[in-house]
């Protein structure tokens, strides 16, 4: 959010501006802030914990992360702004095969399906998605020798004539190509598993980043006439300042959609996604599911075992079960798999509300078998998905889109706003390509021990559960002692040659 690093130049400094002149310079970090009672304790009293004492550390891990962590952030922001744009996209890149002209009633279901199998003879059905408006077109989906994992090839299916629209390979039965190579971009930028460990690292980073901007930003001492400055930039300020007021009031308008942003990337991906299932079954207990085994028949028959079925009522009826059932909105209607198992129908309406019914229907009969609700399910798995189909966009429609967008490109101007400041604090005396100074090391030691044991086992199981956040975190420690241990021996051997 806000370095706060001290000004690189006399001429950059403003007394009494909390945005410039703010606690933890290098000074402050240098020296044990022992008025503040976070130095050595004296009369046996323990020693207290200031914010003195904690901004010289928020800083030095603020600026770390935001030098090293920033490229992963700024790719993930950039792929995001593009993946917003994906279903207008899509709408008009695959508009031959979404839509089509009403006229007259559709065509039975079977119907549709059949001229579906004759288009792709060696799939095998997957699903089925009816066509959801008068101008929407019929999912066919199914599933091809040679597809990578996940792909499936879709037939579109006009509803009134039974004609074969075309066939894309889509992602997960929905996402068509356009989306899928968006979205493997954002992901893992089309590395495969190992590309994944970067939108890993920014999601766990980027809630950090947030966070310790935050508190650096909101805590600067401020009158109240100036209490405007937390949330609109300065004006008539020039170089550094105004590049700092940027920076942070952005971050503070942006901070709830980021952290949103943070915890839904790391509930889906790899490392921390695991840690966060596992606490996320452990306090929400079961999600209601389904059971397509038919009453009497044991689970996984085949036929030529006794268990085949010989009646099938067909897919049209088994929609009007599930439509007589409440079911609504989109649809997939999965068919049965083995001897002595059911039609699965699932509600697939990602936009809010949201609905995620399911029923089991018996192929014989068209009866429905069993049910599970999306009011049953737990709260967390609720939450969990309607944060992850808000960081998809498809929550709350065009709205969600544009709110993405705004976010990805606040984003992108704290990056650049901040590797500005960098910039701006590098030497400007001497010959030769210098950097910027880092806050000066060693802030942890003026902490006491009685703070700092926990909040070290704290942050480990932190690291453990998020394990591209820790190890990072252990990098910058190491680092941290390296430069520390130098700048002792430098300072040393100055002291001896003086």
């Amino acid at each position: 959010m806000v370095d706060g690093h001290t000004p690189r130049a006399a001429t950059d400094r403003s007394a009494g501006d909390p945005e410039v002149n703010a606690p933890g310079t290098d000074r402050a970090s240098a020296e044990p802030d022992r008025a503040e009672g976070t130095g050595t304790p004296s009369g046996g009293h323990r020693p207290r914990v200031s914010w003195s004492g904690l901004r010289p550390l928020l800083l030095r891990l603020h600026f770390y992360a935001g030098v090293v962590i920033s490229p992963f952030l700024l790719v993930a922001a950039v792929t995001g702004l593009l993946y917003t744009a994906t279903p207008q996209i899509e709408a008009v890149v695959y508009r031959h095969e979404l839509r089509v002209t009403p006229h007259g009633e559709p065509d039975p279901l079977s119907v549709q399906v059949a001229a579906a199998r004759k288009a792709v003879p060696e799939g095998t059905l997957l699903s089925v998605t009816p066509a959801l408006g008068r101008t929407d077109s019929t999912r066919v989906v199914f599933d091809e020798p040679g597809l990578p994992d996940n792909y499936t090839q879709t037939a579109f299916v006009n509803p009134y004539t039974s004609e074969v629209l075309g066939q894309e390979r889509t992602f997960a039965g929905w996402w068509l190509p356009v989306r899928s190579w968006v979205d493997g971009l954002h992901r893992h930028l089309h590395l495969g598993e190992f590309g994944r460990n970067y939108s890993e690292i920014a999601a766990s980073w980027l809630w950090v980043e947030v966070l310790a901007g935050l508190a650096l930003w909101l805590s600067a001492p401020r009158s109240r006439q100036r209490l405007r400055r937390v949330f609109v930039p300065r004006g008539g300020v020039r170089g550094r300042r105004r590049t700092v007021s940027w920076h942070a009031t952005a971050g503070v308008w942006a901070s709830v959609g980021l952290l949103g942003l943070s915890a839904t990337g790391m509930t889906w991906s790899v490392h921390a996604g695991a840690s966060i299932g596992t606490i996320q079954s452990a306090l929400a207990g079961p999600t209601p599911a389904v059971s397509t085994t038919l009453p009497g028949h044991p689970a996984g028959a085949r036929s030529g075992t006794g268990a085949g079925r010989t009646k099938d009522v067909g897919i049209d009826a088994v929609v009007a079960s599930a439509h007589a059932a409440g079911l609504s909105g989109v649809l997939d209607v999965k068919p049965p798999t083995e001897a002595g198992t059911a039609y699965l129908v699932e509600e697939n309406t990602r936009s809010w509300p949201e609905r995620h019914d399911s029923v089991a229907v018996d192929p014989a009969t068209g009866k429905i078998t069993d049910r599970a609700n999306w009011a049953d399910h737990p709260l967390l798995a609720k939450m969990t998905s309607w944060g992850i189909d808000a960081h998809m966009g498809l929550l709350f429609g065009l709205a969600n889109q544009i709110v993405l967008a705004l976010l990805a490109i606040a984003l992108i101007g704290m990056i650049l706003w901040g590797y500005r400041m960098w910039w701006l604090r590098r030497p400007t005396r001497g010959e030769g390509f210098a950097l910027g100074r880092a806050p000066a090391p060693g802030a942890w030691r003026r902490l006491p021990g009685w703070f700092l044991a926990p909040a070290v086992l704290l942050i480990a199981v932190i690291g453990y559960c998020i394990p591209l956040f820790g190890l990072p975190l252990l990098a910058f420690l190491v680092i941290d002692l390296i430069v520390g241990a130098r700048r002792r021996r430098r300072t040393g051997r100055t002291e001896v040659t003086a």
